[in-house]
């Protein structure tokens, strides 16, 4: 499976969204796209880094930059998620993981014990050409939004 890198170009994506949207790399063109993966809505860590992203949404409008965070949920699923916790990034529904398998986050997972496949925690900045630019796999949450807010305004 081939991933994204960095300065290249950006798997095309057209998802679904929370409020019976759809959004596309193609309608973002000219804009940075921060597209944040995440394994689940509504646990503790993909709850965090959704808040976190919220928190510092005006930030990254100012910087220029989209968020959009992408799941295998449903969109009802992202609907409740995003009313429950007052969030405001755009939530894209990869329910046939075609999205995830293009980004490389997709992966085998192990915990106790147990082998399943499951969303890795990753971000890529892309630029307004459809570059990315910055590549975060194994994403730790705690200062996660900010960090990737520092490299959108280095755009």
């Amino acid at each position: 499976m081939t991933q994204p890198t960095e300065n290249h170009p950006a798997p095309p994506f057209d998802l679904p969204t929370d409020g019976g949207g759809r959004v596309s790399l193609a309608d973002l063109a000219g804009k940075a796209v921060v597209l944040f993966f995440y394994p689940k809505a509504d646990t503790p860590g993909c709850t965090t880094e959704n808040q976190d992203f919220t928190a510092l949404a005006d930030d990254f409008a100012r910087a220029g930059a989209v968020l959009v965070g992408v799941s295998r949920d449903a969109v009802k699923k992202l609907d409740r998620f995003k009313a429950k916790h007052d969030l405001t990034v755009i939530l894209a529904s990869d329910e046939d993981g075609q999205v995830c398998e293009a980004y490389g986050t997709w992966i085998e997972k192990k915990l106790y014990g147990r082998t399943y496949m499951g969303v890795a925690r990753a971000t890529f900045l892309i630029d307004g050409a459809g570059v990315v630019r910055r590549v975060w796999r194994g994403v730790k949450v705690k200062g996660h939004a900010a960090e990737v807010l520092e490299a959108a305004r280095g755009l």
